[in-house]
């Protein structure tokens, strides 16, 4: 029972770890730089858009499932002597927990809805320009970190897939 149980975790937060590290590697790589090139105007609306969309039981599914699955099977993993395998997946877990779910929460969700509560429909060129220049540089840094330390959860999860001991 607890070989099929860490089994179900352990491919859980592999597959939530990827796709939630392939989500901000994509929008790093591809959105941001696009984005960048539309106007004041254009850019915040779309980013006011995106913000709303991502908000769906999918991305949450993902996002939120390898912040849980991670230490799951962690736990469900552990027998005395720790093995290397135990502290792959503990250490995927804290990277996960603090550098990708903390940082959105604490910096990117914050920011999130501080461009949501802008009304763009009634500001000129300078509140705009403003508002872009308050939002953009401090979100593409958050957004870089939280990119990165997902994608080196997701290769501590890849190690302890591959750890027998």
């Amino acid at each position: 029972m607890k070989k099929s149980m860490y089994s179900i975790f352990l491919l859980g937060a592999a597959l939530t770890t990827a796709l939630t590290a392939g989500l901000f590697f994509a929008w790093a790589t591809s959105v941001v730089p696009g984005l960048g090139k539309l106007d004041d105007a254009g850019y915040l609306d779309a980013m006011q858009s995106i913000n709303r969309e991502i908000q769906n039981p999918l991305f949450f599914s993902c996002f939120i499932g390898a912040a849980l699955l991670l230490p799951l099977a962690t736990i469900v993993s552990y027998s005395p002597p720790v093995s290397m395998r135990v502290w792959l997946l503990l250490a995927a877990s804290l990277v996960y927990i603090v550098g990708v779910f903390g940082v959105t929460a604490v910096g990117n969700v914050p920011l999130n809805n501080a461009l949501d509560a802008t009304n763009l429909t009634h500001a000129d060129a300078f509140q705009l320009a403003a508002a872009r220049e308050m939002f953009k540089a401090r979100w593409n840094a958050l957004n870089t970190v939280r990119t990165w330390f997902s994608v080196v959860a997701l290769g501590l999860v890849i190690l302890a897939l591959f750890k027998n001991d």
